[in-house]
């Protein structure tokens, strides 16, 4: 949380230990986050406004609205994606643990390579909602599909150099993305999950800065396996070119070729769920890759990186969407089928009501993606905090569906789907959702750190104005004089959260039915910043520590977030179809109802907590004081080996993964 930027983004100063891997401070680490952070807001933000206790209602209502244009083409294209969509079998992926080539080719002939690609190089030229809906649709054959064109173009080469990238690596590379060459995102290392400060793959400069020469490790490589083309993030050194110019280097971004001499794809990993997935482990040993490859400038790669995981993020929350909507339609099929004590088990109350979440919660998983999307489209607000909390809210929210839904069908919910087949049974692969939709609370940032990047961005202004009392390096002086001009601020901005719209009985009257949950969103609106206040006034720089304190704070944004958009939604439904809106008020009022409870329960649990006793426990833990608790059983890990495999640079001594090239041949 500190604010602090006194050093540049790729820059750790600190120690390197003997395998090269960089060790670094708390605080350094902290700096190389904060430098990768996209600066200042010069656009609205419609969740950030709701963080600092305003309900600014104009920024998403009326609900936006693609081009007329735009929804013909996006409703021609998906008609055709369906039929190529109906000609895969997701348990034929389930089975062999691989997405069939002939599906790929049918993918790729269908330019879903190239949705977000621009026509004039080649692609589609859908918009972000016509994206969010095609993932929807193919994720619902089999999820690894999902994974495989949105780590292609979400976080793949199409989005970096969409940001990023100069007219002639656009010409270059984009073409060929959007005919099917898969591309591929490598970041993560061994070592290196969410703390970039640690990235230890280099890039040093050769021939005067003419190329680079690229060496490390990449872990986790969705795509990787199979990729033709690659996004690489290494760390530039600081180095002085031929004509004494100092060059400070940092983490920057190249788009490499995946056949380039020196990479080896070293293995193909294995998961939990998602088993269609091509990830695997990629070795760069001395590649060369040219000055022209380079995305942006040196040093900018982290902040690339976030900056397309923006709009990037939207994928999950499309793919949770559809996700939803099997869940219910399995609930609502068994349910009525299912005959228990004398009536279906939907009528008795402890189904209905989880039927009843998963038809609620659905509805607003769509609205919040389809909210976002359209807002991404227009480019009027600023979205980087809507698509955090879409990422987050809704991988969490259909984890939970998905685990109703198991106990609705309950051993046929446990079973597999070959299983029941095998038996003479519909094949419903209830317990491969849950193993699938596990992941996305992991991967492109846990919920543990989306909370906390989205607490950073929704108390900046806090730390704007608290100055030095937000820096733990600040000492008595500073804390003095910044607590000066802290006074001035929350002078101005403590008055307006004593009271609003939201506290006026006809308040939103043109919501209908919907008017008392707009109103119970923007006073909660006012206590979540005053409670943020507070917690900012109490630990000052330690605030950064909070971080349950902080994950609430942010779960209760999300919740209130996900209820606008439901309520602006049904109501725009209602006002261009009566019927349908009509269905679509009672869908958001039941939703409202449930988050409304949720987002009351964590409010009271921000100073009614176990949190310090838990902290204390957790130490006791690590320090060994309970392993005796332990005792009475066998540790079936396999060998004595480490918990992280130190992968060092060099040659590779294993033989190389057949690449897609490889395999279609």
């Amino acid at each position: 949380m500190s604010g602090t930027t006194a050093r540049a983004a790729g820059d750790t100063g600190g120690a390197t230990d003997g395998d090269k891997r960089p060790t670094v401070t708390a605080e350094e680490a902290r700096e190389v986050a904060e430098q990768a952070r996209e600066g200042g807001w010069d656009k609205p933000s419609f969740a950030k406004e709701m963080f600092l206790g305003r309900f600014p209602l104009e920024l998403v209502h009326p609900f936006p609205r693609p081009p007329a244009e735009d929804v013909a083409r996006t409703d021609e294209y998906l008609r055709t994606l369906r039929g190529v969509c109906e000609q895969m079998d997701g348990q034929r992926i389930e089975a062999e643990a691989r997405i069939p080539d002939e599906y790929v080719r049918m993918l790729a002939e269908a330019g879903a390579f190239g949705l977000k690609i621009d026509r004039a190089h080649g692609g589609m030229g859908l918009s972000q909602v016509a994206y969010n809906r095609v993932l929807t649709l193919v994720a619902s054959v089999h999820p690894s599909i999902g994974a495989l064109l949105s780590a292609h173009q979400s976080i793949g080469v199409p989005e970096p150099l969409k940001l990023a990238g100069s007219d002639a690596q656009k010409d270059e590379y984009l073409p060929r993305c959007a005919r099917g060459e898969v591309s591929a995102f490598l970041l993560t290392e061994p070592d290196v999950g969410s703390d970039p400060a640690r990235l230890a793959s280099t890039a040093t400069p050769v021939d005067d800065g003419a190329a680079y020469e690229l060496d490390g490790v990449k872990l986790w490589t969705t795509n990787g396996v199979i990729a033709d083309l690659l996004v690489v993030m290494a760390r530039v050194p600081e180095w002085d070119d031929a004509s004494g110019a100092h060059h400070r280097g940092g983490v920057s971004a190249f788009v490499v070729e995946a056949a380039s001499e020196g990479i080896t794809v070293e293995r193909r990993n294995r998961f939990m769920g998602l088993r269609g997935i091509e990830n695997g482990v990629t070795r760069l040993h001395k590649v060369r890759v040219p000055r022209e490859n380079l995305i942006g400038r040196e040093g900018d790669g982290l902040k690339i990186a976030l900056t397309t995981l923006n709009a990037g993020r939207l994928a999950i929350p499309a793919m949770a969407a559809g996700s939803g909507k099997w869940c219910l339609k399995i609930a609502r099929e068994w349910s009525r089928e299912r005959v228990q004590w004398g009536k279906p088990v939907g009528e008795h109350e402890a189904v209905a009501t989880m039927i009843a979440r998963i038809a609620a919660t659905t509805y607003a998983l769509e609205s919040v993606v389809e909210l976002a999307g359209q807002m991404a489209d227009e480019g009027r607000n600023d979205i980087r905090i809507e698509a955090a909390l879409g990422k987050l809210w809704s991988s969490e929210q259909v984890c939970e569906l998905a685990d109703m839904l198991l106990q609705i069908r309950g051993g046929r919910g446990y079973e597999t789907a070959s299983s029941l087949r095998d038996r003479g049974e519909r094949a419903v692969p209830v317990e491969q959702l849950v193993r699938d939709l596990r992941i996305n609370r992991i991967f492109e940032g846990s919920s543990e750190i989306m909370r906390l990047l989205i607490a950073r961005e929704a108390v900046d202004a806090h730390l704007s104005a608290a100055g030095a009392l937000a820096d733990p390096k600040s000492d008595l002086q500073g804390k003095a004089k910044a607590a000066a001009g802290a006074s001035e601020f929350y002078a101005r901005w403590l008055p307006t959260l004593v009271a609003g719209r939201g506290d006026v009985p006809g308040g939103y009257a043109e919501f209908g039915e919907l008017a008392g949950h707009l109103r119970f969103i923007e006073r909660s609106a006012r206590k979540l910043a005053r409670n943020t206040f507070y917690g900012m006034a109490r630990w000052q720089a330690g605030m950064e520590n909070r971080q349950a304190f902080l994950g609430r704070i942010v779960d209760i944004g999300a919740e209130l977030f996900a209820m606008s958009a439901a309520c602006v939604r049904a109501e725009a439904q209602r006002q261009d179809d009566p019927v349908q809106g009509g269905g679509a008020h009672e869908l958001a009022d039941a939703f409202c109802r449930q988050a409304a409870g949720r987002a009351e329960h964590l409010m009271h649990a921000l100073w009614h907590n176990t949190d310090a006793s838990d902290r204390a426990l957790a130490r006791g833990v690590l320090d060994d004081r309970y392993t005796w608790l332990e005792a009475g059983i066998l540790d079936q890990s396999e060998g004595t080996g480490p918990w992280i495999a130190h992968w060092e640079p060099g040659p590779s001594t294993e033989p190389d993964v057949a690449r897609r090239s490889a395999r279609a041949e």
